[in-house]
């Protein structure tokens, strides 16, 4: 069956002002392991690091934004409900946030989490309920936990599952596109090492 077919549709993760390359890069792998197809990062500087990454970045379908807003303007466009990972007295936890209708969770930077921007455009704030002494999880972990849940809940939504029509042609499209230019980079870096 084709990888396309088992991706996971209607469940979209963002990173805004995530500044270690590592943590944005373990959320890419966290993503595509379980399956979501799409990730959107805020920022025109994100270059994956390569040993976090171990390669997801080539199987996700990458978008990269300038503005929170902007990002938030094209998910609202396609019928999205925005929610962020953050610390709120009526926050959801990944059990009960709702995922009958397509969902993009935001995760913000390290220090000092999503921006007052993001909390402005959202419809809702989830976070992971703790116990212990320690009340926080550093964002590719929390990452992890809320979109491990999210896609396994996600999964049972009718027509959840698959991406198809022009999204999976321009898909393939790109993706070809990239591991052909890919090829000769690491060529050249083969040639140069002998």
């Amino acid at each position: 069956m084709d990888l396309l077919d088992q991706r996971l549709d209607g469940l979209v993760v963002a990173a805004e002002a995530v500044c270690r390359r590592h943590n944005v890069s373990a959320i890419l792998r966290s993503a595509e392991a379980f399956g979501l197809h799409e990730a959107h990062l805020i920022t025109n500087e994100f270059v994956p690091s390569l040993g976090a990454a171990k390669g997801a970045e080539r199987w996700l379908d990458l978008n990269f934004h300038e503005t929170t807003t902007g990002w938030a303007q094209e998910m609202r466009k396609r019928g999205y409900k925005i929610y962020v990972a953050d610390l709120s007295e009526d926050a959801f936890t990944p059990e009960t946030v709702p995922v009958d209708e397509p969902l993009a969770v935001l995760f913000g930077g390290e220090l000092a989490g999503v921006s007052e921007t993001a909390r402005g455009l959202a419809d809702g704030v989830i976070c992971i309920p703790m116990v212990g002494v320690t009340q926080s999880l550093n964002v590719s972990v929390a990452a992890a936990v809320v979109l491990n849940r999210l896609a396994q809940r996600r999964q049972q939504v009718t027509d959840s599952r698959g991406i198809r029509g022009e999204r999976r042609e321009k898909f393939v499209r790109d993706f070809i596109e990239r591991e052909y230019a890919r090829k000769p980079a690491q060529q050249s870096r083969r040639s140069r090492s002998s």
